[in-house]
């Protein structure tokens, strides 16, 4: 320490000296300065190698992600990236001279490697990767076709020209310096060590007084990734996002007392018990409840027509007869289906680290089977794949499923795409139903579908349905051609979304549909249909890229191609419309509805709002829920996404542009904007501070334990 402290005056009085020097003599001391600058980087290459390629690779990702001007022109996160780039370089001089380039050279592997997963991971999910992810991991080798597929691009590795460089660099070092003998090996230098960290803590320091209010208070939140990413630079983020990851493994030292006041504060005025009603209210109280979770179904499908044929006849079908709600989306984040059925069944938020599924299995959640169990009803799920998956052989339990069928209960007779095909596995499910359903009770069943699930790959297995354009052939005068041989019409095909990411995808869908019309068709047949309703959803969207459909609405058949942009009449599907793209069906079936109660509903609605919704239908109410019953709604409701953006009727905000797309031609105030911006950001904080912290346990507790104190002194 005092070795240092005298490295420290040295370089202080040398600094001064130097300084009065450039004062006294300008024109030499520019000239001073510049070869001592060339002699600082000749005598440190490896050092500022190991500065320039790291900093570019980490520029290099925000531009391949992130497509936008003000975050390529963003200065901040560069000097925020150098900064701790140079801090870690900085940190090699205290090591002796041989063990400088092996250090260097795993950090700069290490900070690739790092650049490399978050550009797979922001290819998937349009987001950075986080610590409190790892757990998951096993999840995504599991359908490792689907990175490999849909995911991988060539310039994902292109983050491994920095260790590469440096190598490069190292060697050539190495060649010029064959001849000499080697000096001074062991010797550390802890002045210029010094000097890096000092110069990176001036950075960090500059860095942070150009911060504004708005972007500190969403650091410290983290619930938009990409825009602390393009804020705050990918290094940055990280940081935080360890201090961020290790909070529920502390909770209880770390932000109780405000994670409660949050909690008292959201939810003081919300009454204990249902206290609307409306035309819908207890009109299914009692009616056993099959709900069916549509693996990556879009809303987008049931617009779609290939030659004259529905991409998905039967979800037509179902959707005419139904309460069908045109407007819906999901609120998944990076635990996608394990989301969808979290969010729906507690009408709670995906937490902003980690997920509900893996990471907070343990909590008190108030759910849709927890509240009909009390009614009377037996409640069980179904998914022919691993119960191990998203854990749901633990979660279902603690969403209080009394059974939970998993692939271990059905037997595997046909495999398509990630296990059992969802024609045999709906097939095997209705025999179990009518088993439960011989028991006289109510009750509640989820039924997980499998098949459509990324990459699409098992084409061959889907079906015959083509996706592409078969017209009559014509003359030059118009008129069709006549194969003599067969007397038909001729006929030109033009391939369209043959062979692409999203044409494979739709003979997918196809599938499911013909699996969903089958399953439909062998409930009503076992009679199981009768005092039942179907409540059918799509769990989130394929994330299949835009280009795709640019394609889709813009195909050019002459040439094979994509339209150009300039084209008239040319539909562009940018961030905001690919945004709006995720919407995916949501219905309640019953015979009421197909007789006499089907309609559409295009109010703005989230996963969220089905809990209170179908609550208001069937007589239970959860306290706890940050939805409403969209029925109770009118133009007001408002859905907010775990990334912070959110939508109305009225317009889609993203927060990391904050801008928004207008979705209706009115005006939009700013204090609309405010008022609904503080809206998602309290409802976020609130989720995500009572499942990280047990919140509903702890007033449960609380309650219990004042409870017993009354009673205690009535006692007395």
């Amino acid at each position: 320490m005092k070795k240092m402290k005298k490295e420290m005056i040295k370089l202080w009085t040398k600094t001064k000296k130097i300084a009065t020097h450039v004062v006294l003599n300008p024109k030499r001391s520019c000239i001073f300065v510049f070869n001592s600058c060339v002699e600082v980087i000749r005598s440190n290459v490896l050092f500022f190698v190991f500065l320039i390629v790291n900093l570019f690779a980490s520029t290099l990702l925000r531009y391949f992600t992130i497509h936008t001007w003000e975050n390529i022109l963003n200065i901040k996160p560069i000097i925020a990236d150098l900064a701790i780039i140079l801090a870690i370089g900085g940190l090699s001089f205290f090591m002796k001279k041989k063990n400088r380039f092996p250090y260097l050279f795993t950090m700069s592997l290490i900070l690739s490697i790092l650049c490399i997963i978050n550009s797979l991971y922001y290819t998937f999910y349009t987001s950075f990767v986080s610590v409190s992810l790892l757990g998951t991991l096993e999840y995504l080798f599991q359908v490792g076709d689907a990175v490999t597929k849909n995911v991988f691009k060539i310039q994902d590795f292109s983050y491994l020209f920095a260790p590469i460089a440096l190598l490069l660099v190292h060697l050539k070092i190495k060649r010029n310096q064959k001849d000499k003998v080697p000096k001074d090996l062991e010797k550390r230098d802890n002045k210029k060590a010094i000097v890096s960290l000092s110069t990176a803590l001036v950075l960090a320091l500059i860095f942070i007084t150009m911060l504004t209010s708005l972007e500190i208070g969403r650091f410290s939140k983290q619930w938009n990734r990409e825009y602390i990413v393009m804020k705050f630079g990918i290094y940055t983020y990280h940081l935080n996002d360890l201090v961020k990851s290790i909070e529920p493994k502390i909770t209880s030292l770390f932000g109780y007392d405000n994670a409660l006041r949050i909690f008292n504060e959201y939810y003081k005025d919300v009454p204990s018990e249902q206290q609307t009603v409306n035309e819908y209210t207890g009109i299914f109280e009692g009616k056993n409840i099959i709900s069916i979770h549509c693996e990556s179904m879009q809303q987008v499908n049931m617009t779609l027509s290939f030659n004259g044929q529905e991409l998905t006849p039967n979800l037509n079908k179902l959707a005419s007869e139904s309460l069908y709600f045109s407007n819906f989306y999901s609120q998944v984040s990076v635990g996608t289906s394990s989301d969808s059925e979290f969010t729906l069944n507690t009408s709670l938020m995906p937490t902003n680290t980690g997920t509900a599924f893996v990471s907070y299995f343990n909590r008190d959640y108030v759910s849709i089977p927890k509240l009909l169990k009390e009614k009377g009803y037996s409640t069980f799920s179904m998914h022919a794949n691993n119960g191990s998956y998203w854990n749901r052989n633990v979660m279902h339990e603690s969403l209080g499923y009394d059974r939970f069928y998993s692939k271990k209960d059905y037997e595997i007779d046909e495999v398509i795409g990630l296990g059992l095909s969802d024609k045999s596995f709906f097939k095997q499910s209705i025999e179990k139903i009518k088993e439960i359903n011989k028991k006289g009770k109510p009750y509640y069943g989820t039924v997980l579908m499998l098949t459509n699930h990324t990459p699409f790959a098992d084409v061959d297995k889907y079906g015959d349905f083509a996706v592409d354009i078969k017209e009559d052939a014509l003359d030059e005068e118009g008129n069709p051609i006549i194969n003599e041989e067969t007397g038909e019409v001729e006929q030109v095909v033009y391939p369209y979304m043959e062979g692409t990411k999203l044409g494979n995808y739709f003979k997918s869908v196809h599938y499911a549909d013909e699996a969903l019309g089958e399953f439909l068709t062998g409930l009503e047949e076992a009679g199981l249909m009768e005092n039942t309703v179907i409540v059918l959803y799509g769990d989130h969207d394929a994330r299949l890229p835009k280009a795709d459909y640019n394609r889709l609405f813009n195909y050019d058949k002459e040439n094979d191609a994509t339209l150009p942009a300039e084209t008239e009449g040319f539909y562009k599907v940018d961030s905001y419309q690919y945004e709006l793209l995720r919407k995916v069906p949501f219905l309640i079936y019953s015979k009421e509805t197909k007789e006499s109660l089907h309609k559409e509903i295009t109010t703005v609605m989230g996963m969220y709002d089905v809990m209170p919704t179908l609550g208001n239908m069937f007589g239970f109410y959860n306290k706890y829920q940050l939805g409403k019953d969209i029925f109770n709604t009118t133009d007001d409701n408002i859905v907010v996404f775990p990334n912070g953006n959110w939508m109305t009727n009225k317009i889609y905000y993203n927060t990391q542009k904050g801008n928004f797309l207008p979705l209706k031609e009115e005006a939009i105030s700013e204090e609309y904007i405010v008022e609904c911006q503080q809206y998602a950001e309290k409802l976020l904080e609130a989720s995500n501070s009572l499942i990280v912290f047990d919140l509903i346990k702890k007033e449960k507790e609380a309650v219990q334990s004042e409870s017993d104190y009354i009673e205690e002194k009535v006692a007395e």
